[in-house]
């Protein structure tokens, strides 16, 4: 892909659309389009990464997970601000989580080699290391929302950093789907929606969220989110 043909900002993945004109053909030659269907696996626990992915639309969790999967809650949450395979950035070629596409979408793919090889450039190793800053400061306000914050509130939490991925007002999940995300179980999802519903943020039918009232979800969760959204605004979007 020329970089010409990235796309807008808003459109095309963000963290590829500010990559230094320097770094344009090390990294835009090799990406390959990619169809990124709900539910695809993009990296198993303790597996080499083979393909660093970059989304243009939809939305890529990492989830964390027990021996044999007993009990799994997500950690983070990709759109097409970032990429996964951060690990790569910093020196390593796996990780104990499972990385799955939760909402489809599309984007593109570099193998991972390349990427080592493209990591030598310090402009590329930089940015990327921004990037992994940026997404463990959301993995730790994640841990504190779940410390801290009732259920209500934290799908409330999810529902506005998947609004911020995606385009439009509706977010394309099931019941089930969800209780994985948010590591309870269904019946905890549901009443949680009914809250939601019953305040008039959010309406839910069959596999699908519609966010109502915005506003309204950010004073739900207050102050548990933000912050990671103004760190990764800092460090990659100045």
């Amino acid at each position: 892909m020329k970089v010409e043909e990235k796309g807008r900002e808003d459109k095309g993945n963000q963290l590829l659309a500010r990559m230094p004109a320097a770094l344009a053909d090390l990294v835009f030659t090799d990406l390959e389009p990619v169809d990124l269907p709900q539910g695809m696996i993009l990296e198993e626990p303790n597996e080499p990464v083979e393909h660093v992915y970059f989304p243009t639309s939809g939305v890529i969790s990492i989830v964390a997970m027990t021996d044999r999967a007993v009990a799994q809650i997500e950690a983070g949450l990709v759109g097409r601000e970032g990429m996964s395979g951060a690990m790569l950035a910093l020196g390593t070629d796996r990780s104990p989580h499972q990385t799955t596409v939760q909402i489809g979408g599309a984007g593109y793919r570099l193998k991972a080699d390349l990427l080592r090889t493209a990591l030598q450039q310090d402009a590329l190793r930089e940015r990327l290391l921004h990037y992994c800053h940026a997404l463990s400061v959301q993995t730790a306000h994640t841990a504190l929302a779940n410390a801290k914050l009732k259920l209500d509130a934290r799908l409330a939490r999810w529902l506005l950093m998947c609004h911020d991925r995606i385009d439009g007002d509706e977010v394309p999940l099931t019941h089930g789907f969800l209780s994985v995300m948010l590591g309870v179980r269904r019946a905890g999802v549901t009443v949680s929606l009914h809250i939601l519903e019953g305040q008039g943020l959010v309406r839910a039918t069959r596999g699908l969220i519609r966010i109502l009232d915005r506003d309204g979800l950010e004073q739900m969760v207050g102050g548990c989110y933000g912050v990671p959204e103004a760190e990764y605004a800092r460090l990659l979007q100045g």
